[in-house]
């Protein structure tokens, strides 16, 4: 893992368009990374990019929880889940982009294995990404909604 330091009117463009794309800025660099060397990832190597995104994320969810930033702490906490979600995605082949495709394979998902747990620690992880918007959720309840997606998270390592 490189920590790569952007910043300006770059940083601005990078961001704008990793929300415009619905990804996460890590994934966009190593797609425009990817394209500018001709080398496209293989499943493994996306499994092991989004599952590392998966704890960076959760770590610092964590961490901003810590400082009391829970709106920034409800980012992280959406990011873990949803690169937890792409991780198993990768292992099988496919590759999901945006909320839609997210939400149609998680419930794909809990019909599979029989668990619909996991449509609600889904559910409790969007709420996070809905309050990173709005600032509408207390403290207390984005520390339990962080809580599932570490039980999210966990359900879906125990699938990689």
């Amino acid at each position: 893992m490189l920590d790569v330091i952007v910043g300006g009117r770059l940083f601005g463009r990078l961001l704008e368009e990793a929300r415009k794309r619905d990804e996460a800025v890590e994934e966009l660099l190593v797609k425009i990374l990817s394209a500018y060397f001709n080398a496209t990832l293989d499943p493994q190597e996306r499994v092991e990019l989004h599952s590392r995104l998966c704890e960076k994320y959760l770590r610092e969810a964590g961490e901003l929880l810590a400082k009391g930033d829970h709106v920034q702490a409800s980012e992280k906490g959406w990011g873990a889940a949803a690169q937890a979600v792409k991780a198993l995605a990768a292992k099988e082949g496919r590759e999901l982009r945006g909320h839609r495709e997210l939400w149609t394979y998680v419930i794909d998902l809990a019909k599979r294995l029989q668990d619909p747990e996991l449509r609600l620690l889904w559910g409790s992880a969007n709420s996070l990404h809905q309050n990173f918007y709005e600032g509408w959720m207390p403290p207390e309840g984005v520390g339990l909604a962080v809580e599932d997606v570490e039980r999210f998270v966990e359900k879906l390592r125990k699938l990689l």
